[in-house]
């Protein structure tokens, strides 16, 4: 096995063409942060960005910032705090998840992979932000997609493109992103002791009301006491949270507790609390347990989710919590993943979405992690998939099994 370490971008090309004419399937990875996601992969041959890293652009004023695919995430952030700004999307860490360090992922690896976190709601995902992007297909050949400034559309639905698409297209080399200020101020809202359906409706009040929520989760008692070192005191806890200039905060923070007054009494956290709170859902810090117990993520109708859990606790014992007003559900089986019975059940209630996050590798292997595709749409992918790679090298099988 052999791991290329390219210093430049014309290193990225050569490999690729001497992939191509060996007919060589090889594996794209940044960090190594992400490894563990997906199907796993049995090629003898590594692209590692790691050694590709540097920002190449970032303007504060026009609110963009372009890196190296190989750039660490946390040093991109750190960066951006210094301005007062940050990626809005609040991009998760799978590291602790996956019984890795934190702050270990690429930029790369969060444009494959699509990453956003709890404010997914109001800002969307990685996607929605990217502006432009410099790509070795597998045909060996460089091009770019999109500009360097928030106007420019050129190719944007082809940056897009390569959002969530798991190393399967092509080698990303320099990634543009629209970045925004740090919201001023924050606080989250706590609602104590609500069952799962009487959070759902509370956060379907709070979302539809004026209150401009940020994000939006639900901790039943036994998720609640993990995080925050216990802060939550172990009590089902649902949570708001209001971001902006701080008299704004203050005023909705207060608009809110009246309305949803008969739901209890509403707490309020302080603002490093809070941030800390979020980051940790983010995270999914408590499932975070150095097993290899499959962990699931679903996405869904938010009024249906709660629906989703009971049913599916009558046949299985599973850990869960709420994100997204409920619109997505992290799953943490105790025996074996039940993917027929989770799908199932996805398909009951509305469909949507399930994956399957963390596993062996032997289940990995033997389950489709990714929601299976229609037919129409999986037959899209496959052309999408052979006009960028159409020997097939890059990440075979990383999404699904034989493409």
């Amino acid at each position: 096995m052999s791991t290329f370490n390219p210093h430049s971008e014309d290193e990225i090309v050569e490999i690729v063409q001497w992939a191509l004419s060996e007919q060589a399937p090889i594996e794209i990875i940044g960090q190594g942060s992400k490894r563990e996601l997906g199907r796993p992969l049995q090629t003898e041959h590594t692209i590692a960005l790691s050694t590709y890293s540097g920002v190449t652009l970032y303007e504060p004023d026009e609110l963009v910032l372009a890196a190296k695919a190989g750039t660490p995430v946390a040093e991109l952030e750190a960066l951006l705090a210094a301005s007062g700004q940050a990626f809005q999307f609040e991009p998760m860490d799978y590291g602790p998840l996956l019984g890795k360090a934190a702050r270990q992922g690429s930029l790369g690896g969060l444009l494959a992979t699509n990453l956003c976190g709890p404010r997914r709601l109001k800002a969307g995902s990685a996607r929605d932000h990217v502006l432009g992007v410099r790509v070795v297909s597998g045909r060996g050949e460089l091009f770019k997609s999109g500009g360097r400034v928030v106007k420019n559309v050129t190719g944007y639905d082809l940056s897009k493109g390569m959002a969530h698409s798991w190393g399967t297209l092509g080698v990303a080399t320099e990634i543009t992103f629209k970045v925004l200020p740090k919201p001023e101020a924050e606080t989250t809202l706590v609602l104590r002791g609500l069952a799962d359906d009487e959070a759902a409706r509370a956060m379907a009040i709070a979302m539809g009301s004026s209150g401009e929520v940020a994000s939006a989760a639900h901790l039943p008692g036994n998720v609640a006491s993990r995080v925050i070192g216990g802060t939550l005191q172990g009590e089902a806890s649902t949570l708001l949270r209001l971001e902006g200039f701080a008299p704004s905060v203050a005023d909705r923070a207060e608009m809110l507790k009246k309305l949803l007054a008969s739901a209890g009494a509403v707490d309020t956290l302080s603002e490093d609390i809070s941030r800390n709170l979020w980051r940790e859902i983010r995270d999914v810090i408590p499932f975070a347990d150095g097993t290899e117990r499959p962990v699931w993520r679903v996405s869904m109708a938010p009024m249906e989710a709660y629906k989703l859990v009971a049913s599916l606790r009558m046949g299985a014992a599973v850990d869960a919590f709420y994100d997204w007003q409920g619109g997505l559900i992290w799953l943490r089986m105790e025996g074996d993943p039940e993917a027929e019975a989770v799908r199932a059940l996805v398909a009951k209630y509305g469909g949507g979405h399930a994956t399957l996050v963390r596993a062996s590798v032997a289940l990995r292997a033997a389950l489709p992690v990714f929601e299976p595709q229609p037919a129409p749409l999986a037959a899209l992918s496959k052309r999408l998939k052979q006009q960028f790679d159409p020997s097939g090298i890059f990440n075979p099988g990383r999404m699904v099994a034989g493409v």
